[in-house]
């Protein structure tokens, strides 16, 4: 998000934060995402976030965490009855995502039945037009984006099936010596309630309208 014109947020302050007690110069550069994992994959001191760590991911980066809890929901209308106890259940269903994101590759790596779209914020759209039967995405995000559309009341969670630790994830390339620098730093900030702090700074922000 952008407060003020600058790039800010919960991940995103603590990455600050973590980089000005490290001393380490940086650049903060948005990028879509599955160029920004590309890079951080294939060049040294290059890192992505905010970044699931699944296990598939494990041994792709070196990882500096946590800095996100992420809960993974299944979204749906709340005038529809779905009987979801667990994943296996949402089998029957069409579940929207989005182009290279972690929950897309996860349903279809599972044999899921998955609608991709180009960016998340079209998938309440296309539940509302009921062109998808559930939404699978992080639980915040999603609640974010409904409140921005006025959405709210529409579309509800109806199961999480997930939970990750979300990090940054570092190209294999950056020295070991960074990494445990940022991991020092990271370590210190959830000690001293740094982190706890920035959490609180957004738990009730709200954009200008």
């Amino acid at each position: 998000m952008m407060i003020n014109g600058q790039l800010a947020g919960v991940v995103t302050d603590k990455v600050r934060e973590m980089m000005a007690r490290t001393h380490i110069d940086y650049r903060i550069v948005v990028l879509p995402w599955l160029r920004a994992y590309s890079l951080a994959q294939t060049q040294a001191n290059y890192c992505v976030f905010n970044t699931a760590h699944t296990p598939d991911r494990d041994k792709l980066f070196k990882w500096v965490e946590p800095t996100t809890y992420a809960d993974w929901t299944l979204f749906g209308l709340a005038s529809r009855k779905f009987d979801i106890d667990n994943l296996e259940d949402a089998r029957r269903y069409v579940i929207g995502t989005y182009n290279g994101d972690i929950r897309d590759s996860y349903l279809k790596e599972r044999g899921f039945i998955v609608d991709t779209a180009i960016e998340e914020s079209a998938n309440p759209r296309k539940l509302v037009a009921q062109r998808i039967d559930l939404w699978a995405a992080n639980r915040l995000v999603a609640a974010d984006l409904l409140r921005k559309a006025g959405l709210t009341k529409q579309v509800v969670p109806v199961h999480t099936f997930f939970r990750v630790t979300g990090g940054l994830a570092c190209s294999l390339a950056t020295p070991d010596a960074t990494i445990t620098s940022l991991r020092q730093a990271l370590a210190s900030m959830i000690s001293d309630g740094t982190t706890a702090k920035i959490e609180q700074r957004y738990a009730n922000w709200q954009p200008d309208p």
